[in-house]
C-alpha cells in the first residue's frame, strides 16, 4: 500500500469514527470495533495465505519439550528482590523487572543481564541488591560477571533495552527504574560506563518518573538508534492511598494496594540520537506525549478519568509496510497505544481508530506485555498482548490495511482468563515454520492466596502451538513440568542461549530465582537464523527485515529492540524450515532502504549478513 492509500483509508476511517461519535466518546465503542471485525473478517478470508495449512490431529502433537537448567547454569543466586514477599502496601511494588539475552562480548553466545528491584523496608544500605550480568560459557553454564562489567546498581528497576547507540559495533544497553533511566556504553572489553549524563539522558523534573518498556529505535532513518521510553504512573508512594482505603484499592474483599485505577498516569518519552553520543528530548514536538499525564501525583477515590499513558511493555516495528517504524505500547487498565511513523519525525496516536487499543467488545483492559509476529505468515506483523486476570489476551491479526483486528476467539487463545500475563512472544519452538506463543504469568497481589479464590499469586506459564491454519492449540500441559510450575513471573526473553537451533527461554521470577528454559525440540525439522549487521544503517540493524521462502511457504520477521515485557530478545532472527533442506529465498530489507536477496541457502546455520556486503559467514550449530 502506497503511503497516499494509507493516509486516504486513515482520513476516511477517522471521518467514520467521528461521525459514529466515536472519537472523544467511549459510548458506541463495541458496536464500532464489532463493525470493523466483521469487515476485517472478511478481507481476511479472501485473503488468506496459499501456504496455510489444514488443521489435523497431526497439528496436535507437541514438537517441544521445556527443562529448567537455572540451578545448574549458575544463575540461582540470581535472587530477584522486588517489595514485599507476601503482602505489597504500594503499585510500585507489583511491576517487576525485564531481562535481557544479548551478546554483550561478541563471541557468538547470548549473555544474560536481569533487572531487580528492591524493598521500601527490610533491606539494609549495606545489603541493597543489585542487577546481574551473567557470561555465557558455551558450555551450559554462565559465570556472574556484574561487578567486573560495572554494572551493579541497586534501585526500583523496571525493564531493559539493548542496542548500539554509537555504531562502534558493540551493543549498549539501557536499564529503566522508577526515577530515571540508565544508559550502559559498551566499552567493547567485557566492561560497561554509566554515561547516562553524558548523553543527556538524565531525568531531573520536580516528580520522579516511572520508566517502564523501552526499545532503541531509528525513527527518522538517520542511521542513529532514538530511545522510546514507556510510562506508567505517575506515583509518590508516601502520598498513595493505603491498601483498602477505597474502591480502587480492593480486590474480591481484599485490601490491596492501590492504583493504576484511581491515579494518573505517566507521559511517555522520545530521544532522537543526535549522532555524536547524546540524545535530545522531542517526546513534545514528535507527538509521543499523547496521552499526557499530569505533572503531579494524583489520586481519587471515586469516578477516575484516566488521564496519561499507563504504558508498560512497548514495541517498534513496521507494522504498515511502509518502509518507518512504529510504536506500540500496552497499557494498564486504559487503551493502549499504536504511535504510527509520519515519516517526518511525528508521530500521530491510532490505536482505537486502527483496532489494536481495545479488546473486540470495545473494552480497555489491563496491558501487561507485547510480542510481534507474522502468525499466520501473511507478510504482515500481528501484536499479541497479555492482560490482567479474567480477561483473555490480545491477538491483533494485521488486516494488511493499517488496520487490526482481535482475533483471539478465532484463534483459539481466548480460554485461559484466570491468569495474568506478562511476558510474551511470538516464535517457533518447533521448528515448523509457524510462530508459536509462550506467556509467563503471576498475579500482583501474594494475598489473593489466602482467600481460595479462582486465581493465585504463582501460576504457570502458557503455551500455544500455531497450527498453521490461524489458530493455536493450548499445549501447556505436554511441554513439561518447567512450563506449569508455578511462579509470580515477570520479564521474559526468548533466544537461543545454547546455540543448538531451537529458541529458549529466560524468564524473572520475583523474589525468587529466575528460570532458564532450556528448549528440548523433539522434532527433526531446520531451522535458519540470520544475523544482520548494519553500516549506513544502525550497526545493530534494528528494524531490518527479513523474508524467508521455502517453497510456497514465506515468513517474516524483523529485528527489534525491546518488546515482550520490559525486556530484550535475540537480535539473531530465527525461522524454522520445517523439512526443507534450504531456505529458495533469503530476503533483507535494511532500516535505510537497501534490499538484498540470497538463494539456495542451506538450512541449520546462521546466517550473517553485512549491509551492501551480502553474505559474509554462515556459522553452523551442533546439537547437544
Amino acid at each position: 500500500m502506497s503511503l497516499c492509500e494509507r493516509s486516504n483509508l486513515s482520513g476516511s476511517r477517522r471521518e467514520f469514527l467521528r461521525q459514529l461519535g466515536w472519537l472523544g466518546s467511549a459510548v458506541p465503542a463495541s458496536i464500532l470495533l464489532r463493525g470493523l471485525r466483521d469487515a476485517a473478517t472478511l478481507q481476511r478470508s479472501s485473503a488468506s495465505p496459499a501456504s496455510r495449512k489444514p488443521a489435523s490431529s497431526a497439528d496436535h502433537v507437541t514438537g517441544f519439550h521445556f527443562t529448567d537448567v537455572a540451578a545448574q547454569a549458575g544463575l540461582g543466586r540470581a535472587i530477584n528482590v522486588f517489595g514485599g514477599g507476601t503482602h505489597k502496601r504500594w503499585l510500585l511494588e507489583e511491576t517487576g523487572c525485564g531481562v535481557a539475552l544479548f551478546d554483550y562480548d561478541n563471541d557468538g553466545w547470548l549473555d544474560i543481564f536481569m533487572v531487580n528491584g528492591t524493598r521500601f523496608e527490610g533491606i539494609s544500605p549495606q545489603h541493597q541488591p543489585s542487577n546481574f550480568l551473567f557470561h555465557n560459557n558455551r558450555d551450559g553454564s554462565f559465570t556472574d560477571v556484574t561487578e567486573k562489567a560495572g554494572l551493579l546498581r541497586s534501585g526500583w528497576g523496571q525493564g531493559c533495552c539493548v542496542g548500539d547507540y554509537d555504531n562502534d559495533g558493540y551493543d549498549d544497553l539501557v536499564v529503566t527504574y522508577w526515577g530515571g533511566i540508565v544508559l550502559y556504553h559498551n566499552n567493547g572489553d567485557g566492561t560497561f560506563t554509566d554515561v547516562t549524563q553524558k548523553a543527556g539522558l538524565e531525568q531531573n523534573g520536580p516528580a520522579r518518573r516511572w520508566n517502564t518498556g523501552c526499545c532503541f529505535v531509528d525513527y527518522d532513518r538517520d542511521g542513529h538508534l532514538d530511545l522510546f521510553v514507556a510510562n506508567y504512573v505517575n506515583l509518590n508512594p508516601q502520598g498513595a492511598p493505603q491498601p483498602g482505603e477505597n474502591q480502587y484499592c480492593r480486590y474480591y474483599g481484599l485490601s490491596v494496594a492501590c492504583g493504576p485505577q484511581g491515579m494518573g498516569g505517566g507521559t511517555n518519552i522520545l530521544y532522537h540520537n543526535r549522532g555524536d553520543g547524546t540524545f535530545e528530548d522531542v517526546s513534545e514536538r514528535s507527538g509521543v506525549t499523547i496521552p499526557r499525564g499530569p505533572v503531579a501525583p494524583i489520586s481519587v477515590s471515586d469516578q477516575w478519568v484516566p488521564v496519561g499513558s499507563y504504558g508498560l511493555g512497548v514495541c517498534a516495528a513496521d507494522f504498515d509496510n511502509d518502509g518507518w517504524p512504529d510504536i506500540y505500547v500496552a497499557c494498564d487498565s486504559v487503551p493502549s497505544r499504536f504511535y504510527h511513523n509520519n515519516q517526518d519525525g511525528t508521530f500521530e496516536e491510532l490505536g482505537a481508530e486502527l483496532g489494536c487499543a481495545l479488546n473486540e467488545n470495545g473494552t480497555a483492559q489491563g496491558g501487561m506485555g507485547v510480542g510481534v509476529g507474522d502468525y499466520d505468515c501473511d507478510g504482515w506483523l500481528d501484536i499479541v498482548k497479555t492482560n490482567y486476570a479474567d480477561q483473555t489476551a490480545n491477538l491483533y491479526h494485521n488486516n494488511g490495511d493499517g488496520t487490526f483486528y482481535d482475533a483471539v476467539f478465532q484463534a483459539g487463545l481466548g480460554i485461559n482468563t484466570k491468569y495474568l500475563g506478562w511476558g510474551v512472544g511470538l516464535f517457533d519452538l518447533d521448528n515448523d515454520g509457524w510462530p508459536d506463543i509462550f506467556m509467563s504469568n503471576g498475579h500482583v497481589f501474594p494475598t489473593v492466596d489466602s482467600k481460595r479464590l479462582h486465581v493465585t499469586f504463582k501460576q504457570g506459564k502458557t503455551v500455544y502451538r500455531n497450527l498453521g491454519n490461524g489458530s493455536f492449540t493450548d499445549v501447556t500441559s505436554a511441554t513439561g513440568p518447567a512450563v506449569t510450575q508455578p511462579h509470580s513471573s515477570r520479564g521474559t526473553a526468548f533466544g537461543d542461549f545454547d546455540n543448538d537451533g531451537d529458541v529458549d527461554v529466560a524468564i524473572i521470577n520475583m523474589n525468587e530465582a529466575p528460570s532458564l528454559l532450556r528448549n528440548d525440540c523433539l522434532s527433526r525439522n531446520n531451522w535458519l537464523k540470520v544475523r544482520c549487521i548494519g553500516t549506513k544503517s544502525n550497526r545493530s540493524a534494528v528494524g531490518a527485515r527479513v523474508r524467508v521462502v521455502t517453497g510456497q511457504h514465506s515468513q517474516i520477521n524483523e529485528v527489534m529492540s525491546g518488546s515482550s515485557y520490559m525486556s530484550q530478545n535475540d537480535f539473531r532472527l530465527h525461522f524454522g524450515l520445517s523439512r526443507a533442506s534450504q531456505a529458495d529465498l533469503v530476503e533483507v530489507r535494511w532500516p535505510l532502504g537497501l534490499l538484498e536477496s540470497f538463494k539456495n541457502v542451506s538450512a541449520n546455520q546462521l546466517l550473517v549478513v553485512q549491509e551492501g556486503q551480502g553474505i559474509i559467514r554462515g556459522e553452523k550449530f551442533g546439537k547437544r
